[in-house]
């Protein structure tokens, strides 16, 4: 038997496992799946979770079964891919045949000082609830700094919002506008949204420095009770310890087949692999969908294709509150409430073809 181990049951994984179950997974290869969670986690709806608008319960989905699946939970320490073996936090060692990499990403600090230290994360559902518990008992009136205006912190911030009205919440942005790499039409409409709710944006923003209620922006110091790090990510250490090459992000570089360039029985899916586009749930599932067509040509002994079909992604999609959103589809922008009725039915969706 054929043994095909999955690191990590995020999306990539968990497309991985949408595709081969429960037909086209061959007979003669069983598949283990090694997660820390009993559960997948919506990780792109961390920030409500945080933000307190919904509940923990609403961001897990059960992993499927299947009589040649089983589950393994537990922390890795290690992808011994000399011995073709995964090694677990308690001794426990996992073989492999073929082995998926999708573990994920956690916050990359960037060298500033006291910012692993004292600020809050939204990175993994166990760092949601903490900051979430934070954020939740914070007396009214005090200033919540979320460092990085990027997708997470946007979301985070409208959300908190809505959720928190008593807070005094300030967003800081390296950029000079909001989304900079989008239309400024998307950029102004997230701007006044924020403008009209009271969320302070901090443009042009470095901070170089954080203390347990002190954020350090350029040369002024900025009061604040907590700090949330929404400002950059990397691949989780297990994955940055592997001897193998990586690109300029830090992230491992695959070939058009999504495996190491000196090892075809290892493929990195998500946040971890070198691609020519920002991390996303949407880029997961794409690669995903071509490792397992690799994976079912390898195992009945068919020639690949030299080169795998560009990775086509549709957009993104990102919510301001429960009400209103704004979305880049299809090189169009929308905003308002069509885009939030469009991101929760896209999550609709993916909850109802993996649930």
């Amino acid at each position: 038997m054929k043994q095909l181990v999955l690191l990590g049951g995020g999306y990539g994984n968990m497309r991985v496992l949408l595709r081969l179950l429960p037909n086209q997974l061959p007979d003669d290869v069983t598949v283990t799946l090694i997660d820390r969670n009993p559960y997948h986690c919506l990780k792109t709806e961390y920030y409500a979770l945080a933000a307190g608008t919904i509940s923990d319960k609403e961001v897990r989905v059960t992993f499927p079964e299947h009589k040649n699946l089983s589950i393994r939970y537990g922390n890795i320490s290690k992808i011994d891919t000399d011995n073709q073996q995964i090694v677990l936090d308690h001794g426990e060692s996992v073989p492999y045949d073929d082995l998926i990499v999708g573990l994920g990403c956690e916050d990359k600090y960037h060298n500033v000082p006291g910012a692993d230290e004292y600020t809050y994360s939204i990175q993994s559902i166990h760092q949601s609830r903490a900051t979430y518990e934070k954020l939740s008992n914070l007396p009214s009136g005090s200033v919540v700094g979320i460092v990085g205006a990027g997708l997470s912190g946007i979301e985070l911030a409208s959300e908190l919002r809505e959720s928190r009205s008593d807070l005094k919440i300030k967003l800081f942005d390296r950029g000079a506008r909001i989304l900079p790499a989008f239309p400024e039409r998307l950029s102004n409409y997230v701007q006044k949204w924020f403008d009209a709710n009271g969320v302070e944006v901090v443009s042009n923003s470095n901070i170089t420095k954080v203390e347990p209620s002190m954020l350090y922006n350029h040369e002024d110091t900025i009061p604040v009770d907590v700090c949330v790090w929404t400002a950059g990510i990397q691949p989780v250490e297990v994955v940055r310890s592997m001897n193998t090459e990586r690109g300029s992000s830090g992230r491992l570089v695959v070939t058009t087949h999504h495996n190491l360039p000196d090892d075809e029985h290892v493929y990195i899916v998500g946040d971890c692999a070198e691609l020519p586009f920002a991390p996303s749930a949407q880029l997961a599932e794409e690669q995903a969908e071509q490792i397992v067509k690799v994976l079912l040509m390898r195992w009945k002994n068919e020639t690949l294709p030299e080169q795998m079909p560009k990775i086509k992604l549709k957009g993104f999609m990102g919510s301001l509150g429960k009400k209103q959103g704004f979305a880049y589809l299809a090189d169009r922008t929308v905003t308002g409430r069509i885009a939030r009725l469009l991101k929760s039915g896209v999550l609709w969706m993916y909850k109802y073809h993996n649930g």
